[in-house]
């Protein structure tokens, strides 16, 4: 599986944070790969599984950074889907030393436009400009 559709795999996990208790998630991550539409080989489960933990961990610092960059906006006033993008992405920048600043700003957009509203990549892209 390439990096892209691994980056989209956690994309779907970590979406399910914003309808779910911190302690059901890992729950909610047995759900997401025993649903065949999930189905992959064991090494992609573990390094979505691994990645997915990691960026749990720092989403309070995460949304801390997001809320000291963005003017007139806060995590709680973002739609669920940009903010999910924005997450993960944010973890790329800040946490994630294999990924370059450029490569996680161009697959937040891409992710933008495949799941996001019609403004939501020029929105992640504003946002995530600022990080850079």
């Amino acid at each position: 599986m390439s990096r892209r559709e691994i980056r989209e795999q956690i994309f779907k996990l970590l979406f399910r944070v914003e309808f779910n208790a911190r302690e059901e998630l890992a729950r909610q991550e047995e759900f997401f790969f025993a649903d065949e539409e999930n189905a992959m080989t064991e090494e992609d489960n573990s390094r979505i599984s691994e990645k997915f933990g990691r960026i749990v961990e720092k989403l309070d610092s995460i949304d801390q950074a997001l809320n000291e960059k963005v003017q007139g906006w806060d995590t709680g006033r973002m739609g669920k889907v940009d903010l999910t993008i924005l997450r993960l992405a944010v973890y790329e920048m800040l946490y994630d030393d294999d990924i370059p600043t450029g490569v996680a700003i161009n697959e937040a957009v891409e992710l933008a436009k495949k799941f996001g509203q019609d403004s939501s990549s020029s929105f992640v892209n504003g946002v995530l400009a600022r990080f850079a």
